[in-house]
């Protein structure tokens, strides 16, 4: 196996395929491996640890430098995070205080000084025009120099690296459980499956790609390894027409096709005539991206290849030269002569489709006799149905109550997020509870027989991953919505971008919200210091990448709510820079160290989506007084520019209320499930682990598990999710 894959592997199972080479006394480069894992947060396991120590010295350290530079480029310590106050989180100064100062030094300089009287004169001063705000009065080193070591605490992050199997296999097995999961993946985990499918395209293949838009990323990478191509549908040839121009698989955004050559236009057209003399029928499908298909058809010249007529019919839908009615038009023609009975069995044919319009269908009805009708076709229907699609209705009707709520959060599959006043009619009690009742029965019947559980209880509150789109890429991330206990007195977030072309600034801010998430105070460039913590200063370029920091004594924080925010103040947008992240640690107050720490970190996300305001997560105070972490991905469209926490505060509190107040399906709502099936169930106390195989889901996998047992952890979540 390349070593251009072992970081993949590493990655998504926190496993190190067993690597190979000359016997040897490894034992000493073993241990000096183990021992810089852990300065970063992570360890060898026992497994791992013996087999290092019996290959040679040289084998293990050339591991030792590939795994180190992936761990620490998952924790984020493969950049250099400087702060603009040396000494922070001491010594930060008060915001007019240290203004006053960056004025006093812009009058003080000949080259600034002109400028800075005129605008005092004025009335209107510019940050930015000071030399001494916004970069960096001291280097790298210096910065290191002002700080102590920090001190080993129990809190710190141990993340453990699993000895896995043979190199080949490891990749093989990843591949198959990405190009076979039955939920969406995230873009950075569709970007790692084209490179396992084009490196397994002549291995092993999974039964069944349930996902259109994994199967056009495959069926890419089989196209150029050339294998025969996964279709089933018209649209299907669309997606992977879409992936060969590195376009959207999912079609939501339009795709700029480019020129084809011959035998890949040969191919696609093969592939939507065979599609189409299979069943005819699925010209209906056309209407619904007939601007793409027409586009798509100026690249491939279906006219020039007259042995594949049934293609050619696709593009004559498309042009409108050929009528066929689609499958939504019949629908929505029902429905706008208030037929709800005939719309529904219509629908009967289509039980995805059904279930996507339960909810409207439900609103339409008339009467009674049509609700039943409704929930009846629904109830006999479910088992032809995708899990996630049914746990994904099952949440819906979870969260559709009596009386319509206030407000109704849209994310869309970017993460851009916005909120709209809940004006839908409600699903009334009774339907609502049977149709609940015959979801779960169908789960239940669907959950494979677990054996021995053996659970995390941090587990439980983390929402079921029915989208991977619901949760960034990097290291402890979990689905939107989830719940996890924080333990530590300190809490830090931190933001780190690299620009690309431009001047970039981007501003990390955090928000104090009430119970009843009024604002009481926000830490910012505006306001360094506060009752609750500090700010590491403000940094306006990265033109060799920039840190920033928030330093919060739990203790000492005020309301309910801290709503860690990254604002694009100016310049190009998170999917334009070079590189940038967001992450937050914990520690002991009397733990010093650095302002970034990797073994501390315990979340590090990507920062990838539309919209100028990042909201990655949120922090609550319970009932009981402990905080707990509230996973949120999100993204607000936010201004072109000069984004800042002032401005947004009140539509932050608007979708965090809403995210807060509706619940989603957890690992909790599973485990009932899997209790009603009487599975025997033991809660893990973080210590002890049974003989025996079990089924082990959790946050981390512990040691010392049977080999037998089925490890389920956040990188692989989506594997409790049934077909």
């Amino acid at each position: 196996m390349s070593h251009l894959l072992e970081p993949l592997v590493v990655r998504h199972t926190h496993r190190l395929p067993a690597p190979t080479g000359p016997s040897g006394d490894g034992q000493v480069a073993a241990r000096q491996f183990d021992a810089a894992l852990m300065s970063v947060g992570f360890k060898l396991s026992a497994d791992l640890l013996t087999h290092l120590s019996g290959l040679s010295g040289d084998t293990v350290t050339a591991v030792a430098v590939r795994t180190l530079g992936v761990v620490r480029e998952m924790v984020g310590d493969h950049v250099q995070h400087n702060v603009y106050f040396r000494d922070f989180p001491a010594h930060v100064p008060d915001t007019f205080d240290f203004w006053m100062r960056c004025i006093a030094d812009a009058l003080s300089d000949e080259t600034s000084r002109d400028r800075t009287v005129a605008q005092l004169e004025s009335g209107v001063l510019d940050l930015l025009t000071l030399p001494s705000y916004g970069n960096y009065r001291h280097t790298y080193a210096e910065m290191l120099a002002a700080h102590d070591e920090l001190t080993a605490a129990a809190g710190d992050r141990l993340t453990v690296l699993h000895l896995g199997g043979d190199a080949d296999v490891e990749v093989s097995a990843l591949y198959l459980a990405l190009a076979g999961s039955t939920t969406p993946l995230g873009e950075d985990h569709l970007r790692d499956l084209a490179t396992l499918a084009a490196h397994c395209a002549d291995g092993p293949q999974p039964e069944a790609v349930p996902i259109r838009e994994n199967l056009a990323v495959v069926n890419r990478e089989r196209l150029s390894a050339g294998a025969d191509l996964l279709l089933d549908t018209v649209t299907d040839v669309l997606r992977l027409a879409c992936a060969l121009s590195d376009g959207d698989v999912t079609l939501q955004e339009p795709t700029r096709f480019r020129a084809l050559s011959r035998p890949i236009r040969r191919a696609l057209l093969a592939g939507l005539d065979s599609v189409v003399a299979a069943a005819p029928a699925k010209l209906a499908d056309v209407g619904a991206h007939r601007e793409a298909w027409k586009r798509l058809g100026e690249r491939l010249h279906p006219h020039e290849y007259p042995r594949w007529p049934h293609a050619a019919e696709v593009f004559a839908v498309a042009r409108g030269e050929r009528k066929v009615r689609s499958f939504d038009s019949r629908v929505e023609e029902l429905l706008g002569r208030n037929d709800v009975i005939g719309a529904t069995e219509l629908l009967r044919s289509a039980p995805g489709m059904l279930f996507r319009a339960l909810d409207r269908l439900l609103r339409a009805a008339s009467g009674q006799d049509e609700r039943d009708a409704v929930v009846t076709a629904a109830v006999e229907l479910a088992p032809k149905v995708s899990g996630r699609v049914v746990l994904a209705v099952r949440e819906h009707l979870h969260n559709r109550h009596e009386k319509a709520g206030e407000h109704r959060v849209f994310v869309n599959r970017l993460g851009r997020a916005w909120v709209a006043s809940d004006t839908r009619r409600a699903v009334l009690p009774p339907d609502r509870d049977r149709l609940i009742a015959a979801l779960d029965a169908e789960i239940r019947r669907r959950l494979p027989s677990p054996g021995h559980l053996l659970i995390d209880p941090d587990v439980l509150d983390v929402a079921l991953p029915l989208s991977g789109r619901a949760a960034g890429s990097g290291l402890g991330v979990l689905p939107r919505g989830s719940v996890t206990p924080v333990e530590g007195e300190l809490l830090r977030f931190f933001v780190y971008w690299k620009q690309a072309h431009r001047d970039t600034d981007y501003d990390l801010s955090a928000l104090m919200l009430d119970a009843d998430y009024s604002t009481l105070s926000w830490l910012s460039y505006t306001a360094l210091t506060d009752l609750e913590g500090e700010h590491s200063g403000d940094i306006t370029s990265a033109p060799d990448g920039a840190s920033e920091f928030i330093n919060l004594r739990l203790g000492a924080a005020r309301g309910t709510f801290i709503v860690p925010q990254v604002d694009i103040y100016s310049g190009e947008g998170f999917e334009e820079v070079e590189e940038s992240f967001f992450g937050f640690m914990l520690r002991d107050a009397e733990q010093g160290g650095r302002p970034f720490e990797a073994r501390t970190v315990r979340m590090k996300s990507e920062l990838r989506g539309p919209g100028r305001v990042a909201l990655p997560l949120a922090f609550v105070r319970g009932d009981d007084g402990r905080w707990r972490a509230i996973w949120l991905q999100l993204y607000l469209k936010g201004h072109p520019s000069a984004n800042r926490v002032e401005g947004n505060r009140i539509s932050v509190a608007t979708l965090l209320r809403g995210v807060v107040e509706r619940t989603p399906l957890t690992v909790r709502y599973l485990m009932g499930l899997f209790a009603d099936g009487t599975a025997a169930t033991t809660v893990w106390d973080g210590t002890t682990v049974p003989e025996g195989p079990v089924t082990y889901i959790g946050l981390q996998r512990p040691e010392g598990l049977h080999p037998g047992s089925r490890i389920v952890t956040p990188e692989n979540l989506r594997d409790l999710i049934p077909e």
